[in-house]
């Protein structure tokens, strides 16, 4: 097994990844294609939420590209012990006590933390938008950002660089991909440490794709009651 995923974790597999992460999903799909999807839509939620489905495509189909080319189709996709579930429910405990005194240190210094989805959501609320915003954050969101920011970055960076490097650098990766968000970026931060340790710590994606889709999911439900 250790053969076969040589051939995944190559430096130029991981500035591919870079390039598609930082350059052309930005561009073409942030940039070019959600200004149209606004244009037709007329709403921030509608185009994001669409932009968002398109950006999973692309980023899942280039690691599977890559993912093939290496001969090796696994990436922490295994189950996990039941003697987990109290560190899942232990750390999304962590990361909403440590989000909500990031929040209140942003409004004490005069920082607000709402965005365009969250206020579109605000202003044009309905079951659909509700659902709508729910799927997208909580169900599509974790999956495929887990994927690629725990599955594939943090574990090339651990491999070349241990436990400490992983975790800062995919969680600085986590937090630089939800610029122009400047105001969400410390939680975005503190949310990839606690992803990817979290990741460490059961060696499977699917105990930090839960906590994701929790923070998420409850983040959406107090943005619609607000």
């Amino acid at each position: 097994m250790k053969q076969q995923n040589q051939g995944l974790w190559t430096i130029k597999s991981f500035v591919i990844m870079l390039v598609v992460t930082f350059v052309g999903v930005p561009i073409l799909i942030e940039g070019i294609l959600q200004d149209a999807l606004h244009s037709l839509f007329k709403n921030e939620l509608y185009a994001g939420t669409a932009t968002g489905f398109v950006m999973a495509a692309v980023f899942l189909s280039a690691l599977y590209g890559l993912m093939v080319q290496a001969g090796d189709r696994k990436i922490g996709f295994q189950s996990f012990s039941k003697r987990h579930w109290p560190r899942i429910l232990f750390w999304l405990f962590v990361l909403i006590l440590g989000s909500v005194a990031i929040v209140v240190l942003m409004e004490w210094f005069g920082m607000t933390y709402e965005n365009k989805k969250t206020a579109s959501l605000q202003q044009d609320l309905s079951l659909f938008s509700f659902i709508l915003a729910f799927v997208s954050a909580a169900v599509i969101s974790p999956f495929y950002e887990e994927i690629i920011y725990r599955g594939f970055f943090y574990t090339w960076l651990k491999r070349k660089g241990g436990i400490v490097v992983g975790l800062v650098g995919s969680s600085f990766i986590f937090m630089l991909v939800h610029i122009p968000t400047y105001n969400t970026l410390p939680v975005n931060f503190l949310s990839g440490l606690v992803f990817a340790w979290v990741y460490e710590k059961t060696k499977s994606l699917l105990p930090s794709m839960i906590i994701h889709a929790c923070f998420n999911g409850i983040a959406v439900i107090l943005t619609a009651a607000a």
